[in-house]
C-alpha cells in the first residue's frame, strides 16, 4: 500500500516557527495523514523538532534539504535523518550555479555523486526533484535525460512532480514509469488552465489522469505520495484536506485501499 500525506512545502508559510511546526504537526495528526514530506521550514533547532515528530506521531517519507548542507554537514544531515526514520534525503531542485552553466549539467553529476554514495552508504537513499527547466534541451539532448542516463541508478534516484511532467511537455504518467524502481516518493500536483495560463490545482480537481499516474507509481515501485500545490488560492490546510479526500478517491479506485 502507498503511504498518502502531505509535501508541507504547501503550507510552508506556517512553519518557519516552532509554534507553527507544532500547529502544522498537530494538524496532520488530527487528519490522520500516513505520511508527510518535510520541505521549506525555517531554521529551527533539530531537537525541537525532532521531539515533535515523536510527539505528534508524525512518519516522514523525505525532505527536501539545501544542496550546501549536502556538500558542507553531509554527516549531521544523515544523522538527523536517521533520527526521524526518514528513508530519503532529496534535492528540491539543481542550484542556479549548474543550470546557468554550458558546463553544469557535468559538473552537477560530478559534484553530486560522492555525496549520493556517501547517502547510499549510510542506509539513506538520494533522490531528485524536477521541474521543468531540466527538460530544456542541450544538443538535443535535455538535462533530465543527462541525470538519468549518465548517473548511478543505485544511487542516484527521484522525486517527480506530476505538474512539472506537464509544464516539461512530457507525459506524467509514462515519465514515472521510465523511473521504475529509481522513486520511493512522488508528488501529485494537479494542472488547471485559467484562459491561457497554467495553475496549480488541488488533486482531482485539475486536467492531469492522476489516476493512471497512481497507477503508474504502483507499478514503479512508489512508496509514498505527496500532495503539493505550490500557490493556493484559499487555506492551504483546507486545500490539503480536499486534495488528500481526492487522493484516497483515486487510490480506492485503483485498488489500494
Amino acid at each position: 500500500m502507498i503511504q498518502l500525506g502531505p509535501q508541507l512545502f504547501t503550507v510552508r508559510e506556517y512553519t518557519q516557527t516552532l509554534e507553527g511546526i507544532e500547529k502544522t504537526f498537530r494538524e496532520c495528526h488530527e487528519q490522520s495523514y500516513e505520511t508527510v514530506q518535510i520541505s521549506g521550514f525555517g531554521p529551527v533547532p533539530f531537537a525541537d523538532l525532532l521531539a515533535l515528530i515523536e510527539t505528534y506521531q508524525i512518519h516522514v517519507c523525505c525532505t527536501h534539504s539545501p544542496f550546501e548542507r549536502m556538500q558542507e554537514d553531509l554527516p549531521a544531515l544523515i544523522e538527523e535523518h536517521k533520527a526521524m526514520h526518514c528513508p530519503v534525503i532529496g534535492l528540491g531542485a539543481m542550484p542556479g550555479e549548474y543550470r546557468d552553466a554550458p558546463d553544469g549539467i557535468d559538473r552537477f553529476i560530478h559534484d553530486l555523486t560522492p555525496i549520493a554514495a556517501q547517502i547510499k552508504e549510510a542506509g539513506l537513499q538520494f533522490a531528485y526533484h524536477n521541474h521543468n527547466f531540466e527538460f530544456q534541451k542541450q544538443n538535443g539532448t535535455t538535462l533530465m535525460d543527462r541525470l538519468i542516463e549518465e548517473t548511478d541508478p543505485d544511487l542516484f534516484h527521484f522525486i517527480p512532480d506530476t505538474y512539472w511532467l506537464q509544464m516539461g511537455g512530457v507525459n506524467p504518467a509514462a515519465y514515472i514509469r521510465r523511473l521504475k524502481g529509481r522513486v520511493e516518493v512522488c508528488h501529485f500536483k494537479d494542472f488547471a488552465v485559467d484562459f491561457m495560463t497554467p495553475v496549480f490545482a488541488e488533486v482531482g480537481c485539475g486536467n492531469l489522469d492522476l489516476q493512471e499516474c497512481f497507477r503508474a507509481c504502483q507499478e514503479a515501485g512508489v512508496t509514498s505520495i505527496v500532495i503539493e500545490q505550490d500557490v493556493c488560492p484559499r487555506d492551504p490546510f483546507d486545500c490539503l484536506r480536499n486534495s488528500y479526500r481526492n487522493l484516497m478517491q483515486i487510490a480506492h479506485a485503483a485498488g489500494d485501499r
